[in-house]
């Protein structure tokens, strides 16, 4: 075992999509503590914990939430992303460090550029005791997985032989792979085999979902409800690297999330004509610094957008179902 790996199999936390092929070289579990934390027993118990513990009630849910769930998984190593994600990163990063929790910082380019993604690449690598090499040959040994992640989301949008919520959990659990990718694809493979024998569906009125993973559950589910359907989930398809690309690198500068609204907007215009997207839904966290990219989403889409802003873990309230309910029909019209 090399200095820096670990023990074989440790679950290592990551508080946002990073390249988990470094990760899975170096024979570790990457865990996505945002997947564990809304998957959680009790999410608003968690949100509560990190505030009895000092986090400001002026704080986003997901970043008190991820770091309870760190601790009470027992979770003694994560990779944060501190730049390209959260700006709250960097000083949760340091609470957890105060608690005994090893991090360990990735940080995305500014921009889109390969060369310099391959650098943070490398220096990751090290510092888990492989090589940038190692990554790629896990890039490679999972691309067949990310292939099948695709056609469930061609099944969704153009035949509707998937529906939006399989979809999005399908697509949100590829950030980490639920822990164990070979798992992971033997059910991807096996629901595959099911979904391609549906008969199709086509929804009255075609949505895409933007921004950060609802902390809301139920959104997806409202739509459906009111004769809509969700058939472009941007950021989940955005973990699930659909872009695909030749290497590792290329992968993750495709990738548009860490890399301001210019790149996104790129995405969203090309999946609203080939989706024939009626109109968008634009969830934002409370307090995110994400949620004043609202504004150029809106001058830069030509679509009709729907914002919701959702604050902690909970169903949606009348008032929000109300919007949305209105929108629908509004777009229906």
């Amino acid at each position: 075992m090399t200095a820096g790996a670990g023990v074989p199999g440790e679950r290592v936390g990551i508080t946002s999509t990073v390249p988990i092929e470094v990760l899975l070289a170096a024979g570790l579990t990457p865990a996505d503590l945002n997947n564990l934390f809304i998957a959680g027993a009790d999410p608003e118990a968690a949100v509560a914990r990190a505030e009895a513990a000092g986090f400001p009630r002026a704080c986003c849910a997901w970043i008190k939430g991820i770091y309870d769930t760190a601790l009470a998984e027992g979770i003694r190593r994560v990779v944060v992303v501190t730049g390209g994600d959260c700006a709250n990163g960097p000083a949760m990063a340091e609470v957890w460090a105060a608690a005994g929790v090893e991090v360990v910082p990735f940080a995305y380019p500014d921009g889109p550029d390969a060369g310099a993604l391959a650098a943070a690449v490398a220096r990751l690598a090290a510092r888990f005791g492989v090589t940038a090499a190692d990554a790629e040959a896990v890039y490679r040994r999972l691309a067949p997985v990310r292939a099948r992640l695709a056609r469930v989301d061609e099944l969704l949008w153009r035949t509707g032989q998937v529906t939006p919520r399989e979809a999005y959990d399908r697509l949100i659990g590829a950030s980490d792979f639920g822990g164990a990718a070979a798992a992971f694809d033997a059910r991807l493979t096996a629901f595959l085999l099911d979904a391609e024998r549906r008969p199709g569906r086509d929804a009255a009125v075609r949505l895409g979902l933007l921004g950060v993973p609802p902390i809301t559950p139920g959104l997806i589910e409202a739509c459906d409800e009111l004769g809509a359907a969700v058939v472009f989930h941007e950021v989940p398809r955005q973990f699930a690297l659909l872009g695909g690309g030749a290497d590792l690198a290329a992968a993750y500068t495709a990738y548009t999330y860490p890399y301001g609204v210019g790149p996104r907007l790129g995405d969203i215009r090309r999946a609203a004509a080939e989706r024939r997207l009626a109109g968008v839904i634009h969830y934002v966290q409370t307090f995110c610094h994400r949620g004043i990219h609202d504004i150029l989403l809106r001058r830069g889409l030509g679509l009709p957008v729907l914002t919701l802003e959702g604050e902690r873990p909970g169903p949606l309230s009348a008032q929000q179902h109300l919007r949305l309910e209105t929108f629908v029909e509004m777009l229906r019209a």
